[in-house]
């Protein structure tokens, strides 16, 4: 069977600009969206004004921390947090090359879903350029697994992501959500699900220095009675795990090419999304580099040398 895939790389069209606060931080911060060459990938400029400016490039080898977010860069340093609905609207919409300058070391959460970052995606508009795009097609399973928790990527025709979630609290469960990837899945049935918490977690994570800038108007919040608190409730019925599947989203468009094949958690996060990742670019048996071969005939693809410097080594 045939797939739908764009050929070609794009970047944006024009700039755009976004201020919000980091939601574990609690600082404004800045954000412009930058046109950029074929071949430059997602790159983030750091201009905090404390050193000179910092280049972070937006793959897995970057990623320096996975606790509550995904950070690229050091922990104890210079680095940016929170990347992960920024780089899950990048995937969606289907961004090859941008540049990112922020001046604060933590991407704003806004309403803690990526729709924002599609609508400044859409303001500045989507450029294809005339260089063609390289995919990471899956060839074989590979499965990482964590306690109860598990991780894989299996052979598929498209980019599908499967997702299943449990919680202790009623208020979640279990619940599961699939999708093939296209950009008007991401945008109708899949940006606007909100990250969560829970409400006895707060005093936990503000005496540890997170959440500093958490508040109902960026998360969905459980109550001690494990009801929703937010005005307005859930935006869909599954929220939490569209929630997830964006977060997973968000973590694996730090491959630095799209993938072709499904992937599928089970009780995953940030950090088993980062080692399913790691262990299936560590396998050069588990994946191929490839690209169409003709403009239109998106499924036949062929199979190309990936350089040393490619940004999925690892």
């Amino acid at each position: 069977m045939g797939i739908s895939l764009q050929d070609y790389q794009t970047t944006l069209k024009s700039r755009a600009t976004l201020t919000g606060i980091g939601v574990h931080s609690g600082n404004t911060v800045t954000i412009h969206f930058l046109p950029a060459d074929a071949d430059t990938g997602i790159v983030f400029h750091l201009t905090d004004g404390e050193q000179p400016m910092r280049e972070f490039r937006a793959l897995v080898s970057e990623v320096g921390a996975t606790d509550l977010c995904t950070m690229l860069g050091d922990p104890a340093g210079q680095h940016i947090a929170t990347v992960e609905h920024l780089m899950a609207a990048v995937l969606g919409l289907g961004i090859d090359n941008m540049v990112i300058e922020i001046d604060g070391r933590e991407v704003p959460i806004l309403d803690g879903s990526s729709i924002e970052f599609v609508e400044a995606i859409d303001q500045a508009g989507i450029e294809i350029l005339s260089v063609k795009r390289r995919f990471i097609r899956i060839l074989k399973t590979v499965r990482i697994e964590s306690g109860a928790s598990w991780a894989e990527f299996r052979p598929h025709s498209g980019t599908r992501f499967e997702v299943e979630i449990d919680f202790e609290s009623p208020a979640i469960g279990r619940q599961s959500y699939a999708t093939d990837l296209t950009a008007d899945a991401f945008r109708n049935e899949i940006a606007r699900a909100r990250t969560f918490g829970f409400m006895k977690d707060v005093e936990r994570l503000w005496a540890a220095g997170y959440a500093l800038g958490s508040s109902l108007d960026n998360s969905l919040v459980i109550g001690d009675d494990h009801r929703v608190i937010n005005v307005g409730g859930l935006r869909y019925p599954n929220e939490f795990a569209r929630h997830k599947t964006l977060d997973a989203m968000g973590d694996l468009a730090l491959a630095g090419a799209r993938f072709i094949g499904c992937f599928r958690s089970y009780r995953g996060g940030h950090r088993l999304n980062a080692a399913a990742l790691r262990r299936l670019l560590s396998d050069r048996t588990a994946f191929e580099v490839v690209e169409t071969t003709r403009r239109g005939r998106s499924g036949e693809m062929s199979a190309i040398s990936a350089p040393v410097y490619a940004p999925w080594t690892i």
